[in-house]
């Protein structure tokens, strides 16, 4: 890659997480006036969490293909983001307005957004394909959770949150792994059906962000093996 085009893609990268820590700060102004109108603690945390999935996470995830031409500095700014958010965890929960000090969640997040998008990348060649589960933990999950929020008050599994997720993240694995080669449409959206099932259930250290993605990455790249179907 030339000298030019990486430093163009380090700006790019940069720039991205000036924005989203810039999504992220304004989270706390949300979690302060929430509060001021009376919602409890937990369930504004929670509305939080899920903005950011969406306007950082998810808008983000959408601009790589675009931005970069490897998956290198994606899975570096991901990690380092990771990283943050768990020493906010560990240093008494800094980001106390989207942080909970047993939920890890926001961490995992950070790390399955950047390993998915390197190991499908680099596998298939397919950038496109390779934001896929990215984007459903972050607008699949992040409508999931809000839909739950605004029906039980709380962060709870709930078998309504799958059904909102599937109808968000089936448009996604369509859309997105139709473009480029391989072109798999319908792995995609046998990926968006198993991961909105399986967003439901988490185990033990294993959260939905990583059952999700994990899943999401396994059917894709089986997709990209085996090709149309």
């Amino acid at each position: 890659m030339p000298n030019h085009q990486i430093t163009i893609e380090i700006l790019w990268m940069l720039l991205l997480a000036v924005y989203a820590f810039s999504v992220i700060f304004l989270t706390k102004i949300v979690y302060h006036y929430m509060i001021k109108k009376g919602f409890q603690k937990k369930q504004v945390i929670y509305y939080n969490r899920k903005f950011i999935h969406i306007f950082a996470g998810g808008v983000v995830v959408l601009l790589v293909p675009f931005l970069f031409s490897s998956p290198w500095l994606p899975l570096f700014s991901a990690m380092i983001m990771g990283l943050v958010t768990f020493i906010a965890h560990k240093s008494g929960n800094s980001f106390y307005w989207f942080q909970t000090g047993r939920d890890f969640n926001d961490v995992s997040f950070c790390f399955m957004w950047g390993i998915a998008i390197f190991i499908l990348w680099i596998i298939l060649g397919n950038p496109w394909i390779a934001i896929i589960p990215p984007a459903f933990i972050a607008f699949g999950d992040g409508i999931t959770g809000i839909i739950r929020n605004l029906a039980f008050k709380e962060r709870r599994k709930h078998p309504i949150g799958n059904i909102y997720m599937m109808g968000v993240c089936i448009p996604i694995g369509y859309y997105f792994a139709s473009g480029g080669i391989p072109s798999i449409p319908v792995w995609g959206v046998i990926a968006a059906i198993f991961a909105s099932f399986f967003e439901r259930y988490e185990f033990g250290l294993i959260d939905d962000n990583i059952l999700v993605a994990s899943i999401a990455t396994f059917i894709l790249y089986v997709g990209g093996k085996f090709g149309p179907i």
